[in-house]
């Protein structure tokens, strides 16, 4: 897949067809990204899982943030990466050995890696790298 452009139908078509949604690197911290992306798709009606290791066990606008991905207790759809651009490999390689993979991993605007693309894509996920979702949602939806 060319990752330099998405078509609008296909962002669209992940956006309306995921109900859950797995945040790796979600903070409790008001100022960061990934804590108003999290709020904001709770607000339009997904299912999110705050992964944190730091903060595993406490919540995040109610949702209590769970350590790892190997820490799911059931599938989800997505898995949105809030982590520096040098970690989507092995966020990749967690999700590649999750038992219910997701449909979607999400790497957050900045995040790029081809490499770890071509992984999840030979295993049959598909791949954003360098979106929000929440900017995403807001273009495509409303």
């Amino acid at each position: 897949m060319n990752h330099d452009g998405y078509d609008p139908d296909f962002i669209r078509d992940i956006l309306t067809r995921t109900e859950s949604i797995a945040m790796v690197g979600a903070s409790p911290n008001p100022a960061r990204p990934s804590n108003g992306v999290l709020r904001f798709l709770l607000a339009k009606g997904y299912e999110v899982i705050p992964v944190n290791p730091g903060h595993a066990g406490k919540a995040i606008h109610g949702r209590t943030v769970i350590a790892s991905l190997a820490d799911l207790d059931r599938p989800v759809d997505m898995v949105d990466v809030f982590r520096a651009a040098d970690r989507l490999s092995s966020v990749v390689e967690d999700v590649l050995a999750m038992r219910h993979r997701p449909r979607v991993i999400w790497a957050q605007l900045g995040v790029r890696d081809a490499g770890a693309a071509r992984r999840a894509e030979a295993a049959g996920i598909s791949m954003i790298m360098d979106r929000c979702p929440a900017i995403e949602y807001r273009r495509l939806i409303g």
